[in-house]
């Protein structure tokens, strides 16, 4: 019985490149996407530090008749996740009537993109100045 020659089985260069092609296009369209949802992420994180600063800054009023100008008054730390990408600050102004507080997330790296995040003693929640959903 003879063999019949058996044809190469396997990929042309062309098939390889147009799957190259494909992948290229797919994380083209992933990576920014990725980037997008872990801003979001970082910003989420920064907004529950600085609410529960804001929290805090109520409970001190009640008990010291006024508002404390640093987190440390407050007993609020950063968290690592939360401070390498954002610098959470807290000012007071206890000589206005009725005294006021404003705390504040600066973006680091690549968080700049987001905006800086205000949070003040009345309620109001600003990005990058404006009065629009944090």
């Amino acid at each position: 019985m003879r063999n019949a020659p058996r044809s190469s089985r396997g990929f042309t260069l062309i098939e390889l490149m147009i799957a190259v092609a494909i992948l290229a296009i797919l994380a083209a369209i992933a990576f920014p996407a990725y980037q997008s949802q872990m801003r979001k992420a970082n910003r989420a994180a920064a907004q529950g530090v600085m609410m529960d600063a804001a929290n805090k800054q109520q409970l001190y009023l009640s008990s010291r008749r006024e508002y404390a100008s640093t987190l440390a008054d407050l007993g609020v730390t950063t968290p690592t996740d939360v401070a390498r990408w954002y610098t959470i600050t807290v000012a007071a102004d206890n000589a206005a009537t009725p005294p006021t507080f404003t705390v504040t997330g600066t973006p680091k790296d690549a968080q700049v993109a987001d905006g800086v995040l205000t949070l003040d003693s009345i309620g109001t929640r600003k990005r990058d100045g404006s009065e629009s959903k944090w």
